[in-house]
C-alpha cells in the first residue's frame, strides 16, 4: 500500500486562489478526491473564506439518544481508539469516532490539542458532513467509501487549514456503512503512517463488532495466506447452521463481492460454487482448507471447530417435515423474508415525502395495527427528528378538557387553571409533530376550532385574545373511514380535506407479510426489556400456527401474546412452545392444530375464507379426479391473477400462504405418479 504524501504547499494555495477567484476546481492541481470534494462543497453552496460558526450541533438529549443507539459500535470503538491514541499520544493529536450520519460519537486525544480542535467544534455533537463542514476527512470518507487524507489547505473551509486529518469508513456485518474512524492533528505534524494506523484500527472495529454480532453463529476464516488466518486483515463469515451467510465483515464482503442486500438472503453455495460443500467437512484440527470462489480469487479458509461443534450440539436438525418453513430458526426464517410488508413500505415512502413538504397526514386501520408507531417512526426518519413528537389521544381526553390540552391556556381562564397557565399540547409540539390519535372521535364544536388553527398557522389559547404562531407538522390517525363519518354529519367536511393531504391506509397483521419479521423484532425488544434478558427462538410448528391465526387484536394483541410467552420462560429455556402461551390462545389456536379439512380444497378467486366453493367428494367417488384439477385450476388462476405474489395468492384462496405450499407440493407429486 503506498502511503499518501501531501500535496507540495505551492500547488494546494495555487488551486484555492483559481477557486476563490473563478469558481474553478483544478483538477490538475489537487488529487481526484479532492478535487471531486471542493467541487461537491461549492454545489452545496459553501464559501472557503465565510466567517460562519461551528457545524450544527445536536441537543445533549439527541447527542445521548444517538449513542445509546450506537452502544455496541460504541462499546467495540472505544478499547480501539484508547490503543491508537496510546500510539500517537503528545503529538498534538486526537482520535474521533463518527457515525453513519456523521455525528461525532466520541473522541479520545491531548488536552491542548482538544481545546484547540473545540474551537472549529471538532467534538462530539457535533455534525461534519461535507455539505456542512466542506471538504473534510470524516464527512468526504462518508461520501467517497474509502479512506480519505485531508491535509492543511485541503480542507475547503480556510478555517479548518491548520488540521491534518486522516480518516477511514466502517462498514457493519450486515455490509451497511457504521461509521468513521478518523485522526485528526497539527498540520505541521504529518505522518504518512498515520493513514495506515487508522485503516488498521479501522479493521479491529469491523471484526469486533462482527464477533460480537455473531457470538454463536458458525464463523469461516479467510485469506490469500493460510499464515494470514486469525490476523488483521482476515475475512470474516458468519453462517447459520444451513448454510446462509449472516453477516460478513468488510473484508470478506469486498473479496467475495457480498453488498448489503445480499447478506442474509444468499447461500455460501452461491458464492463459492461446488467449492462450498468442502467446508461441510473441514479438518477437525482447524487446519486451512484452500478454495477458490466464483470470482476466481484463491483463498484459504479455516473455522473454529469447537464453536461447530457448541452450534451443532445447541442446534440439531430434525427430521424434514412437509411444511417448507419447518426446522428452520427464527432469525433465518428473518433473513429470507422480504423485511416490511409490502403496503407498509409503499406507505412509508409515501408518508416521508408528502411531511417533508409540510403536508399533513391521515393514518386509517383497526385499533392495534400500529398506527401511532408508524408516526413516530416517520418522525425519528424525518428532517424534524431532533424536535418533540407530542401525541394526542382525542378518544382518551375528556370533553370538558380537551380544549385546553390541546389549545392551553392563559392563566384564571377558569376555575382551578394555573396561575402561569399552560401552553397545551399544539403550542408543545413547535417545530416537530403533533400526532392526534383516533381524531374521529373529537367533539364538533373543537373541529371548528382545530381547523382555524391549521389555516391561519396559530392558536389563540382558553381565556387568550392573541393569536400565538405556530409550526408542526400534522399527522393524524383514526380506526374510523372518515369519510364515513363526513357523510353521516360526526365529522367537518372541510377539516377532513384539510388533514387528509395524504391518507393510508395501515393494513389488519392478517394481511401482512412480514409477520415473522415482527415476531422477531418483538421478542429482540423483550428479550433485551425482561429480567432474563434472553432473547429466546420459537419452535417452527408455534410459528405455523401463529401464521394461521387471525390476530384480532392486530399488534397490540402479538406483543401482549409474546409478552407472556417470554414472561413464562424458565430459567434455562430459549426456546417458546405451546405451554409457554396464554390459555386465551389454546381454544383458538393451539388446542386446535390446523387440518387440512378446515379449510376447503377448492375455493374460488374471491371465495369467503374456509367456506368450500363445492362439495367435496369422498374418496372413493369419481369426483376426486375433477375436484384435483378444480383445485389445481384455481390455484394457478389465484397465482396468475396475483403476479406471482404467494400471500396476495393465499389471500385470495382463503387459506394461509403454508396451505399454498403444501398443495403446490401435493399437485406436483399427484402429476409425477
Amino acid at each position: 500500500m503506498q502511503l499518501p504524501q501531501p500535496l507540495p504547499a505551492d500547488r494546494v494555495i495555487e488551486a484555492r486562489k483559481r477557486l476563490l477567484e473563478s469558481g474553478e476546481v483544478p483538477s490538475e492541481l489537487v488529487n481526484e478526491v479532492v478535487a471531486r470534494s471542493w467541487m461537491r462543497s461549492q454545489e452545496a453552496g459553501l464559501s472557503p473564506v465565510e466567517v460562519m460558526g461551528g457545524p450544527p450541533l445536536v441537543s445533549a438529549a439527541a447527542l445521548k439518544s444517538a449513542m445509546e443507539q450506537e452502544a455496541d459500535f460504541l462499546s467495540q470503538a472505544r478499547p480501539v481508539m484508547e490503543f491508537v491514541y496510546d500510539q500517537i499520544r503528545d503529538s498534538s493529536s486526537m482520535v474521533v469516532l463518527a457515525n453513519a450520519q456523521g455525528l461525532l460519537l466520541h473522541s479520545v486525544g491531548d488536552a491542548e490539542f482538544l481545546t484547540r480542535a473545540e474551537r472549529v467544534s471538532l467534538r462530539p455533537g457535533a455534525l461534519w458532513l461535507e455539505d456542512i463542514r466542506g471538504t473534510n476527512a470524516i464527512g468526504t470518507a462518508l461520501i467517497e467509501g474509502q479512506p480519505v487524507v485531508v491535509h492543511g489547505a485541503e480542507h475547503y473551509l480556510e478555517r479548518n487549514g491548520f488540521l491534518t486529518c486522516s480518516a477511514a469508513p466502517m462498514r457493519a456485518p450486515d455490509g451497511r456503512p457504521c461509521g468513521v474512524l478518523d485522526i485528526s492533528g497539527d498540520q505541521r505534524g504529518f505522518h504518512p503512517h498515520t493513514s495506515a494506523l487508522v485503516r488498521s484500527a479501522s479493521r479491529m472495529i469491523e471484526d469486533r463488532l462482527f464477533h460480537a454480532r455473531h457470538p454463536r453463529d458458525l464463523v469461516l476464516r479467510l485469506h490469500p495466506r493460510a499464515e494470514g488466518l486469525g490476523m488483521v486483515g482476515e475475512g470474516l463469515i458468519a453462517l447459520s447452521e444451513d448454510g446462509w451467510i449472516m453477516g460478513a465483515n468488510a473484508v470478506a464482503q469486498d473479496w467475495l463481492g457480498l453488498g448489503a442486500a445480499q447478506i442474509g438472503s444468499i447461500t455460501l453455495d452461491r458464492v463459492l460454487g461446488p467449492q462450498a460443500v468442502r467446508l461441510q467437512n473441514l479438518p477437525a484440527n482447524g487446519q486451512a482448507t484452500r478454495i477458490t470462489t466464483m470470482r476466481g480469487q484463491t483463498l484459504f479458509v479455516r473455522d473454529e471447530p469447537e464453536r461447530r461443534r457448541r452450534v451443532w450440539a445447541a442446534q440439531p436438525r430434525p427430521a424434514p417435515r412437509a411444511n417448507p418453513n419447518a426446522s428452520i430458526p427464527l432469525r433465518t426464517l428473518v433473513r429470507r423474508s422480504h423485511g416490511l410488508d409490502a403496503r407498509v413500505n409503499l406507505a412509508m415512502q409515501r408518508a416521508h415525502k408528502v411531511l417533508a413538504q409540510g403536508i399533513p397526514l391521515l393514518i386509517q386501520g383497526e385499533s392495534g395495527t400500529g398506527k401511532e408507531v408508524f408516526a413516530r417512526t416517520l418522525h425519528k426518519q424525518g428532517e424534524r427528528k431532533d424536535k418533540p413528537f407530542v401525541a394526542v389521544n382525542c378518544a382518551a381526553l375528556p370533553e370538558g378538557l380537551i380544549e385546553s390540552e390541546l389549545f392551553g391556556y392563559v392563566g384564571g381562564a377558569f376555575t382551578g387553571a394555573r396561575r402561569e397557565g399552560a401552553p397545551g399540547q399544539i403550542r408543545m409540539a413547535e417545530g416537530g409533530t403533533l400526532f392526534l390519535d383516533e381524531i374521529g372521535d373529537m367533539p364538533l364544536s373543537l373541529q371548528a376550532r382545530l381547523l382555524r388553527v391549521l389555516q391561519d398557522k396559530a392558536v389563540i389559547p382558553v381565556g387568550g385574545t392573541h393569536p400565538i404562531p405556530v409550526d408542526f407538522v400534522l399527522v393524524c390517525a383514526t380506526h374510523h373511514q372518515l369519510k364515513d363519518a363526513v357523510a353521516q354529519g360526526r365529522f367537518r367536511e372541510d377539516l377532513y380535506w384539510r388533514i387528509a393531504g395524504l391518507t393510508v391506509q395501515m393494513p389488519p397483521l392478517r394481511e401482512r407479510d412480514d409477520l415473522i419479521p415482527l415476531i422477531s423484532d418483538i421478542l429482540h425488544t423483550l428479550g433485551h426489556d425482561m429480567k432474563h434478558g434472553r432473547v429466546p427462538d420459537m419452535a417452527d410448528e408455534v410459528v405455523e400456527a401463529l401464521m394461521q391465526h387471525p390476530w384480532p387484536g392486530n399488534l397490540r394483541q402479538l406483543h401482549a401474546v409474546l409478552r407472556t410467552a417470554c414472561a413464562l420462560l424458565s430459567p434455562h429455556e430459549n426456546l417458546l412452545h405451546w405451554e409457554h402461551f396464554g390459555e386465551d390462545l389454546w381454544d383458538a389456536v393451539f388446542s386446535r392444530p390446523y387440518r387440512e379439512d378446515e379449510v376447503p380444497m377448492v375455493a374460488e378467486v374471491g371465495a369467503t375464507p374456509r367456506t368450500p366453493a363445492v362439495a367435496a367428494p369422498t374418496p372413493d367417488t369419481p369426483g376426486e379426479t375433477n375436484l384435483k384439477r378444480l383445485s389445481q385450476t384455481a390455484i394457478e388462476r389465484a397465482i396468475r391473477a396475483s403476479q406471482g405474489n404467494m400471500s396476495q395468492a393465499a389471500r385470495r384462496l382463503g387459506i394461509s400462504r403454508n396451505t399454498l405450499y403444501r398443495r403446490l407440493k401435493q399437485l406436483r407429486e399427484d402429476g409425477e405418479d
